[in-house]
């Protein structure tokens, strides 16, 4: 049963990816270039950027993945999208250090991050607006501010995730900035509450050590505060074109491109494949049952042969 589901899994992970030309080009062309980036980093010993490279070979995959399980059905706009963020930002930035090189880039991917969470909120009500099962209709305002509200707590929770790893792990997921002025009410000689400011900072040292940075270092605080807030431009930005799109009955163009939908009964390839290998086990089962049979019968028949052949040796004797 595990061997079939696997297989099951499988062959329509396979349909799956094939069948928008579009999306299957691009998964394509980043899947090779995820493996040519993961030969060199081994031949340069970087061995935790090859870890990183097999970790984007399956992050490549999950679009599929959530499709064929949640029989969900994401745009091509939207998961060429999902493909090139997760290329952009594991490949590009972590490997290529596109994080360092190019300051804004993590604003970018945080920006389009708060989008594409906020579209995919978006959806998740909108297929349950859509269910027949249920008695209420939601609002477009309110779809909106569901939509705005899942974009931010994704952000959120991803913060909560960069500054656990830095805590324990000693990474440095949250970006330092340099500063040259600071308040604190640390600082007040009286010990009160009132907030001290020291401006014009050019040089820290610490342990007698110039740290050479011409400033203060900030730890992570603006760095979060900055991705919640492009991530908040993000949210607002796909929120407002849902609320539009629901307004006026799903006739946005611009916004079925980026809206997950439920799965046709043609395109659910996890279904069809799982009915095909059902009917094949039951095919299968149906032969052996007939082969059982003309066995019995065969050896019956043998049998009726033997019984006859002692009858007659029986009455040969007798005669």
């Amino acid at each position: 049963m595990k061997n079939d589901r696997f297989e099951n899994m499988k062959k329509a992970l396979n349909m799956e990816l094939h069948e928008h030309k579009s999306s299957f080009i691009v998964y394509l062309v980043l899947r090779i270039l995820v493996i040519l980036v993961a030969i060199l980093q081994f031949y340069n010993g970087n061995f935790e950027n090859v870890f990183l490279c097999g970790l984007t070979l399956i992050l490549l995959m999950i679009p599929s993945f959530i499709q064929i399980n949640l029989r969900i059905e994401l745009p091509t706009t939207l998961e060429i999208f999902m493909l090139l963020f997760i290329f952009a930002a594991e490949i590009l930035g972590e490997i290529r250090e596109y994080y360092i090189i190019y300051p804004l880039w993590d604003t970018m991917l945080h920006t389009i991050n708060g989008f594409l969470a906020a579209a995919i909120g978006f959806a998740l009500v909108d297929i349950l607006n859509r269910e027949e099962r249920f008695k209420f209709q939601l609002s477009p305002v309110f779809m909106a501010m569901v939509a705005f509200c899942f974009s931010m707590t994704i952000g959120v929770l991803w913060e909560f995730f960069e500054c656990s790893m830095d805590i324990f792990f000693g990474f440095d997921m949250q970006k330092d900035t340099i500063l040259h002025q600071i308040s604190s009410v640390m600082l007040d000689p009286a010990g009160g509450n009132r907030p001290t400011t020291i401006k014009n900072i050019s040089t820290v040292i610490v342990n007698g050590k110039d740290l050479g940075l011409g400033g203060y270092i900030d730890i992570g605080l603006l760095d979060t505060m900055k991705d919640l807030f492009v991530n908040f431009i993000g949210a607002v930005i796909f929120s407002v074109i849902g609320f539009f799109y629901i307004k006026e009955r799903g006739k946005g163009k611009f916004a079925k491109r980026f809206i997950p939908r439920l799965k046709r009964k043609d395109a659910d390839f996890l279904t069809i494949v799982t009915d095909e290998k059902n009917a094949e086990n039951k095919l299968e089962e149906q032969k052996k049952e007939i082969e059982e049979k003309e066995m019995e019968e065969i050896k019956e028949i043998k049998e009726m042969g033997i019984e006859e052949t002692k009858s007659r040796k029986q009455r040969s004797k007798i005669e």
